[in-house]
């Protein structure tokens, strides 16, 4: 067969691929982010002492660390499902970031008060409730952030699914903050960690198969 018959034959049902754009893609999760949290705070999940959480310093600092690795996650996931660049740099950031909001908020008064007083604090039957409603709701953003990588070409698919799946966890921390009972620093830490970790490492498994060519 003539090489010029075999690309006519292989190209005569293609059709047009609209082009990427990283801004278009933002502001999708952006509108998918509003319309969740619109959502969860409209069914009423919100904490009914909100207006005097708002005065607690630890309650904007959980609210800001997590919109801000959320931000830079989805960033990142969205910069590197570009085939010529790499998501390396970025997680470097993201981890630098986290090494700060940790030392930042709580270290200090972690161990003040004993282990008794730490296992108050750390009330581990609400903790494993906040972990899974973190972790369900990072399952919008985890969708969203999978089709937009699936419709890219990754080049270092590990790395991408690792940051999207980072942004989709901290996303549902994020959410999460406005019903959060707790704005113990060292609560937030523990509990926050171990629902973010785990999301992260189940959405970067099933988005690492989602980016492959």
């Amino acid at each position: 067969m003539r090489t010029d018959l075999l690309i006519d034959r292989l190209s005569q049902n293609l059709q047009p691929v609209r082009p990427r754009s990283i801004k278009r893609e933002a502001l999708l999760l952006l509108v998918l982010g509003a319309i969740e949290v619109a959502a969860f705070v409209g069914m009423g999940f919100m904490r009914p002492d909100m207006p005097t959480a708002m005065e607690n310093p630890s309650f904007w600092w959980k609210l800001a660390s997590t919109g801000l690795i959320a931000i830079l996650g989805a960033g990142v996931a969205l910069i590197s499902a570009d085939p010529v660049r790499s998501p390396r740099h970025g997680l470097r950031w993201i981890l630098v970031c986290v090494v700060v909001i940790f030392v930042s908020g709580w270290f200090i008064d972690a161990a003040g008060d004993g282990v008794a007083e730490l296992v108050r604090r750390l009330d581990w039957t609400h903790g494993l409730q906040c972990v899974w409603k973190m972790a369900a709701l990072s399952i919008p953003p985890a969708i969203a952030l999978g089709r937009l990588i699936r419709r890219a070409a990754p080049t270092d698919p590990s790395g991408t699914a690792l940051a999207a799946g980072l942004s989709s966890a901290a996303w549902g921390a994020f959410v999460f903050v406005f019903a959060c009972p707790s704005d113990d620093p060292l609560y937030i830490a523990v509990w926050y960690t171990v629902g973010c970790s785990i999301v992260t490492v189940v959405g970067r498994a099933v988005l690492l198969r989602l980016s492959r060519w």
